[in-house]
């Protein structure tokens, strides 16, 4: 199993979130057509257009990290206080744009994203920020967690185009008034 983020209206009404329906997402299946699309990026367009979902679980480790907190696409924090897990449209506007932030300042060190390209990126942005050497120690201390008993870093295999499809479902939720429900 794992972990899908689904496409509901807000705000819920009923017992249950209404999921939105697929044809609020139709276009993204455009992007399959494109010349030179990776695969992993078309199959995601092609699964956001279809059923208005994104499988999560692949992207969780980066968008935290890129986004400082635990969980975010698990909407955990919502879960704590015991309610439903789901990201509000604001939430979605919050992802959407750390994504989006990410993939722009990402784009000097090319299109293929590793942990080894995350690292430099957070770096960068962090170097230059209100206590640099505060968060330069926390980035290096997450992204030690991050690695195995081995001390392997994670073999992350993502590129620009594709977070950028990721990007693109969050920033419609949150443009349209959707919030996201994290089906784990």
């Amino acid at each position: 199993m794992g972990l899908d983020n689904v496409a509901v209206h807000w705000p819920r009404t009923g017992r249950f979130y209404d999921p939105v329906a697929p044809a609020e997402f139709v276009d993204f299946g455009e992007i399959v057509d494109l010349p030179q699309v990776s695969a992993p990026t078309a199959a995601l367009a092609e699964l956001i257009a279809k059923t208005g979902t994104v499988r999560a679980t692949a992207y969780t480790e980066l968008v935290d990290l890129i986004l400082g907190l635990e969980n975010v696409l698990y909407a955990t924090d919502a879960a704590a206080e015991e309610e439903d897990p789901v990201i509000d449209p604001d939430g979605c506007a919050w992802v959407a744009g750390g994504i989006e932030r990410f993939v722009a300042a990402h784009r000097p060190f090319g299109e293929a994203v590793t942990f080894e390209s995350v690292s430099a990126v957070l770096r960068s942005l962090l170097a230059d920020g209100r206590l640099a050497e505060q968060q330069l120690r926390w980035l290096d201390s997450r992204l030690d967690g991050l690695r195995d008993e081995a001390g392997a870093p994670p073999q992350w295999s993502f590129t620009c185009p594709e977070l950028g499809v990721l990007a693109a479902f969050y920033r419609r939720c949150a443009d349209r008034g959707y919030a996201v429900y994290a089906d784990a």
